[in-house]
């Protein structure tokens, strides 16, 4: 850690962590549910909890994203945050923010609208949370001698994922507008802006952890980056075919859609191909596998699931089923969740001097929260396949269909207890970490990265 204020870095991992926690025990309440272990249905709704789901999934990957860039900012731009104290007061504002959110749901108070239920009212309280974010690292930015296309990138994402917020904002009473708007927020964020995101810090992370050269890492990521910028927003189509808007979006969003797997497979070739052709070997190889599992498991969730049921011919099918819930929990897993793991990885040993990853714990978390995630998405598959056949196909009734693939559940729930035990154990090493410590002084020499790990050329140079 070069830096005092990177440590603001800890406290927002610190939440990504509370919060993760708090999203798997929603998700453990509507998995009984579904099998008919329902006893919290007065307390807990089953529309409250997977509105507190979604959103509590949403506030922790906010989360990791600012906690990355308050890390990688000022290693980027060489030189201390403008504000440290007003990035501790954005995150309790972010905090107090979310959880009156949460409260609110469990009493009615939200605006019905999915994956936009936040009452009206803090709305504009996280627009001005998000706008002292964005000052905070853009002032930094601009008052660096220094500025690397990784450290622009990334801010330029966060910026346009925080104007890409205000549509959703928008006032309406028409279905079709509102809905033209919402998708706005929701497909631009994860398959548009966050893309830039992702982008910046899966750079950052293979430059530190495989020694190949920035220009080449930056130059041919930014280009796969771009292509999955490009095919992801005007893959937003996919989301109008049953909205009534005008019939060229099938075209646009069927074409595209198509299009998306094979840049997320560029990028997935573009990170195995950087890690095997490093110049060193890293001491840290759980972070590095967190890193290229977070492009390969980005390419399966959004790249590969997506194409399988957004084309227009299978979306007339699979719109609004569990094939999306298949989708869309891989997706998040592979591409935003994998990747905040990974800066969480790398961040830690570095703030507080301790190699936690040299534990098996480091390695137990990575292998069985994959195994576990897959295991969850093959369980969504086979009773979104059924859900499909029995409802769309056969014409069951709905609460037919979902007494019959009830017994789906239960598998869900089984991979649910493997992918908690995997994130228990990185949660827990979190904890091990223990809180950050000083920064370096000058002439100081304390690393976790031995002279031994690097080539023997960059130690000849030193």
């Amino acid at each position: 850690m070069k830096f005092q204020s990177q440590k603001v870095a800890w406290g927002f991992f610190a939440t990504c962590m509370l919060l993760l926690s708090l999203q798997l025990i929603y998700g453990f309440i509507m998995g009984f549910a579904r099998v008919g272990m329902d006893g919290l249905h007065q307390y807990i709704p089953f529309n409250a909890a997977r509105a507190t789901h979604t959103n509590l999934l949403v506030m922790w990957l906010l989360a990791g994203f600012m906690g990355a860039a308050y890390w990688i900012i000022p290693d980027e731009c060489d030189r201390e945050l403008a504000w440290p104290k007003l990035a501790w007061l954005q995150l309790v504002a972010l905090v107090v923010t979310g959880v009156t959110a949460i409260i609110g749901f469990h009493l009615n108070w939200w605006e019905g609208r999915k994956f936009l239920e936040i009452p009206r009212p803090l709305d504009f309280l996280v627009v001005i949370d998000v706008l002292l974010f964005i000052g905070n690292i853009g002032w930094t930015v601009w008052k660096a001698e220094k500025k690397s296309t990784t450290s622009m990138v990334l801010f330029f994402g966060l910026l346009a994922a925080a104007l890409l917020y205000l549509p959703g904002m928008l006032p309406t009473d028409n279905q079709t507008v509102d809905s033209f708007f919402r998708w706005w927020v929701v497909h631009l964020w994860v398959e548009g802006v966050w893309e830039l995101i992702m982008g910046a810090i899966l750079s950052y992370l293979l430059i530190k952890l495989t020694g190949v050269d920035r220009e080449i890492i930056e130059k041919w990521l930014y280009v796969i980056v771009g292509f999955t910028f490009l095919s992801g927003v005007l893959g937003t189509g996919h989301h109008y075919y049953f909205i009534g808007t005008p019939k060229y979006w099938l075209m646009v969003g069927g074409i595209f859609s198509a299009l998306e797997p094979l840049a997320f497979l560029g990028m997935a070739i573009y990170a195995f191909s950087m890690a095997k052709k490093g110049g060193r070997t890293h001491p840290n190889r759980v972070a590095l596998l967190w890193t290229v599992g977070c492009a390969f498991m980005s390419f399966v969730g959004a790249g590969f699931l997506g194409f399988a049921h957004t084309l227009p011919q299978v979306n007339m099918y699979t719109h609004g089923t569990l094939v999306t819930a298949m989708h869309g929990h891989m997706a998040f897993w592979g591409a935003y969740a994998m990747l905040v793991l990974a800066i969480i990885a790398y961040a830690m040993p570095l703030l507080t001097g301790r190699k936690i990853y040299e534990k098996a714990s480091a390695g137990f978390a990575f292998w069985t929260s994959n195994i576990g995630m897959t295991a969850m998405t093959l369980a969504f598959a086979v009773a979104g396949v059924s859900q499909v056949v029995l409802e769309r196909r056969a014409g069951m009734e709905f609460l037919t269909v979902q007494k019959e693939i009830e017994v789906h559940f239960w598998g869900l729930i089984l991979a649910a207890c493997l992918f908690t035990l995997g994130i228990g154990a990185f949660v827990w090493d979190f904890i091990r970490y223990g809180m950050p410590n000083a920064p370096l002084k000058s002439g100081e020499a304390r690393s976790v990265t031995p002279p031994e790990a690097l080539p023997a050329a960059t130690v000849a140079r030193a």
